[in-house]
């Protein structure tokens, strides 16, 4: 439909604000970690926020109040979960993957690639990305518990202490 009615445009002009401003107040309160995208949980989280705001703007459905109860409620798990995360032990591997070696000393690891289910070109275009075009000088590859590809250089590598606590990089395999 190309339009409704003026009262509906100036709804979501009002709502609309006072969503947005609900939000910068949610996300000021509630701290930097709540648009962190440390994890997929933090992703998953971050979309969910934008979703919520989607859906105050353009749902008569939802009330304003109802929608920034939404916001402060997903701000305020992800808080918990966040803190849990830091304060117990093991609570961390419940949410967030483990970072996993994919890449060592200029060879794929095959099984973990294929665990993962990392192709290999999406390994080189992450090694493409840090600007190095021989991938006999990459030391490591980690996919990140984000899903992001972290590539260490050979020159960079050092004790490969940065590796700790990525499956595949255990202390006696560096």
């Amino acid at each position: 439909m190309w339009w409704d009615s003026w009262s509906d445009v100036g709804r979501v002009a009002a709502v609309g604000t006072a969503a947005y401003l609900s939000v910068v107040v949610v996300l000021r309160v509630s701290g930097k970690r709540t648009l962190a995208k440390l994890n997929a949980f933090d992703l998953v989280v971050t979309v969910a926020l934008g979703s919520t705001l989607a859906t105050i703007l353009l749902s008569s459905d939802v009330s304003w109040s109802e929608g920034v109860t939404a916001l402060a409620l997903l701000a305020g798990l992800q808080a918990v979960v966040a803190w849990v995360t830091v304060h117990r032990s093991g609570a961390r591997a419940v949410v967030t993957a483990r970072p996993t070696l994919v890449w060592r000393d200029g060879r794929p690891l095959d099984s973990a690639l294929a665990g993962q289910r990392v192709a290999l070109d999406e390994v080189r275009q992450a090694v493409r990305a840090t600007g190095t075009g021989d991938l006999s000088q990459v030391a490591a590859v980690v996919l990140e518990s984000d899903g992001t590809l972290s590539v260490i250089p050979q020159g960079k590598i050092g004790n490969w202490s940065a590796l700790e606590g990525v499956a595949g990089a255990s202390p006696e395999d560096c």
